[in-house]
């Protein structure tokens, strides 16, 4: 029932933004469903006895290939979900402008209850089922991590993809998201809270749309509260906090909150969690078992980075925050959402906020495609270059040059600094567009819609210059 909700919700929200895109008869349609979902029923004989799983690849787009979208491994999660993800890995790829079709997979299980070999068998034989269908290959289908999975696990896929197909030189683009030893980038693990943090600090730098929230324009010492402290929300309260000076004064998750006015430390946060299992003890804290009632705590950011649907129609009316983060896929729902909107709650969206991660799985494909590092030819020119550079100022001014901006400014830039800046001029690049047609004067006010316009344009030219 809740993938039905939360397919619903995207649904929803694309045939409210499709009004505002001429299109002809049908386009609108085409674009909305999903193509092909494949469902797999697959045994692997593990513990002396034969278990059965059942897994999910959907396609929602092809206008461009590959299709790409991340594999999940959870109990939640069924074909509505799949589907629902996909046609947002569609939305969110033309939205940044990257060249993916969009697609989600799911497994049916809780990997917290298999030993590692034993998860290793599992993703293996569910490989095995997504090759033979042609769900999993560098040019047609691109997974990643997503929620219970890891690098671990997309290296086991292309592993095993690579033994069904070792002639393919590009086999292991199949998958990204994997560890730098098996063709992974770096940055990949932090790109989706980077991203969120590029994203706020793309809001912050434009003082009309800060205006909406009533915000001072600075984002320093802002407040802000993070659902969920896994991998995007961890790496987005750490930069926040360290490289931003906010204050972190709520972490929600499963088992409770943590408030703390004066900002949360998040890595001791993040160490205690990983020795408890939970939030609950941690110190110089307060705790509230009911984590769910630290949404709707004053403060000036909320970053939703955990699951979808946590605002919906009943708690919406008792949100505090001046702007919402849409760190998480399907946070808000379609009636949550409407509700803001009308409270004067600024929201920025989930299409935008999260492509961190695909546009560094972007960078990743193309690095394993080249079969070349990101600056590997030009680092030591631009290196030589800037040191002459510096040598002439000196030599000019009679000034040494200063030490606190030169070794950023002499070394050449490596591959992480090349995907930092990469990821920021598309986040940075893809803000403007949403805040310039916000501001267009045409029917469109608030971010998402205009999100979602830009998507659905941008889809629709391409199948219209394919033919469809």
């Amino acid at each position: 029932m809740a993938g039905n909700q939360f397919l619903d919700d995207v649904n929803r929200q694309f045939n409210e933004a499709a009004q505002h895109v001429p299109m002809e008869d049908g386009l609108a349609e085409k674009i909305r469903v999903c193509n092909a979902t494949y469902v797999t029923r697959f045994g692997v004989r593990l513990r002396g006895r034969m278990e059965t799983f059942i897994g999910w690849r959907a396609v929602h787009s092809t206008h461009v290939t590959p299709a790409k979208g991340g594999i999940r491994y959870a109990l939640s999660v069924d074909q509505q979900d799949v589907e629902a993800l996909a046609a947002l890995m569609t939305y969110k790829c033309a939205l940044t402008g990257l060249p993916f079709g969009g697609s989600k997979g799911g497994l049916l299980i809780d990997p917290s209850q298999w030993e590692r070999e034993e998860l290793e068998k599992i993703t293996r034989r569910f490989t095995q089922e997504l090759v033979r269908h042609n769900f999993l290959s560098p040019s047609q289908n691109v997974p990643a991590p997503d929620v219970g999975t890891n690098e671990l696990t997309m290296v086991w896929m292309a592993d095993e993809y690579r033994r069904w197909a070792p002639n393919d030189i590009n086999a292991f683009a199949c998958v990204t998201g994997k560890p730098l030893a098996a063709g992974g980038i770096e940055g990949r693990i932090e790109a989706t809270g980077r991203g969120v943090q590029y994203a706020i600090r793309a809001f912050f730098r434009s003082p009309r749309d800060v205006a909406w929230t009533k915000l001072t324009p600075e984002l320093r010492d802002k407040s802000i509260i993070i659902q969920g402290l896994g991998n995007v929300g961890y790496h987005a309260a750490k930069f926040l906090s360290e490289e931003d000076g906010c204050r972190i004064i709520a972490i929600i998750e499963r088992d409770g909150a943590l408030l703390n006015s004066e900002g949360l430390p998040v890595e001791a946060v993040k160490q205690h969690m990983g020795q408890t299992g939970g939030v609950k003890g941690f110190p110089g804290a307060e705790y509230i078992s009911d984590g769910s009632r630290a949404l709707e705590h004053d403060c000036d950011i909320l970053i939703p980075a955990a699951t979808e649907r946590v605002i919906d129609e009943y708690n919406a009316l008792r949100i505090q925050a001046k702007l919402i983060v849409e760190a998480a896929n399907g946070p808000v729902t379609f009636e949550a959402d409407s509700i803001l909107r009308n409270r004067g709650i600024v929201i920025l969206p989930d299409l935008f906020v999260n492509s961190g991660g695909v546009i560094v799985s972007y960078f990743e494909w193309v690095r394993n495609l080249t079969h070349m590092p990101f600056g590997l030819m030009e680092r030591r020119h631009d290196e030589v270059s800037n040191r002459l550079l510096a040598s002439s100022l000196e030599t000019m001014t009679g000034a040494k040059f200063p030490s606190d901006i030169a070794r950023p400014f002499l070394d050449g830039a490596r591959e992480i600094d090349l995907v930092r800046s990469g990821l920021d001029e598309i986040m940075q690049s893809t803000y403007r567009q949403l805040s310039d047609l916000c501001h267009s004067g045409k029917d469109v006010c608030d971010m998402r819609r205009a999100a979602y316009i830009i998507a659905i344009k941008h889809t629709a030219e391409a199948y219209r210059a394919i033919g469809i």
